[in-house]
């Protein structure tokens, strides 16, 4: 009886640790918010933290966490890979009218992404955005973030998005790092 008792007392104290870990991990995002009409000179996404920072002068002015591709951590080496580039790029266009939630476009492939293609005979691929959540899945918010899903690009929820368009201009330098 007494050890049914511990069991019972460590299943449960197990499972409340899992469920703040989850719960710190997909509904909370670092940083704080935007004061109205910021702008940002820089971002950077770390891939593999699955964090975007948004710079001004150096300084990170604000942290989301993100999902990033389904191919996992590596670095983009075709069209098709489903994994996320890693470079120095700019935001080079916006897209309102997007099949997700609005989405900033990246200037991928560079040049050097272009050449390592080529080594490999293959097609770099394109259309690396970051954007929100598919259009009508909105009402899935932090929830995206429980998995890797999209096909190389970063993800936000649309929220954060709406700060993130505010905020970055086109020509907006973006480095992805591993």
């Amino acid at each position: 009886m007494r050890r049914a008792r511990r069991r019972i007392v460590l299943s449960a104290a197990v499972f409340a640790i899992a469920a703040l870990v989850v719960w710190r991990l997909v509904w909370t995002s670092p940083g704080t918010t935007l004061a109205p009409g910021q702008k940002i000179d820089s971002i950077l996404i770390l891939k593999k933290d699955h964090v975007l920072e948004l710079l001004s002068n150096g300084k990170v002015i604000r942290s989301y966490r993100v999902a990033i591709g389904r191919g996992g951590l590596a670095q983009k080496r075709r069209e098709g890979d489903e994994l996320t580039p890693e470079g120095h790029y700019v935001i080079d266009a916006r897209n309102s009218q997007s099949h997700f939630y609005k989405a900033l476009h990246i200037s991928y492939p560079n040049v050097s992404d272009r050449e390592r293609a080529a080594d490999l005979g293959v097609p770099p691929g394109g259309a690396i955005m970051i954007h929100g959540l598919p259009n009508g899945l909105g009402w899935l918010g932090p929830a995206q973030r429980l998995y890797d899903w999209t096909s190389g690009c970063v993800a936000v929820t649309d929220s954060q998005m709406d700060e993130i368009w505010n905020a970055v201009p086109v020509g907006t330098p973006v480095e992805i790092r591993p």
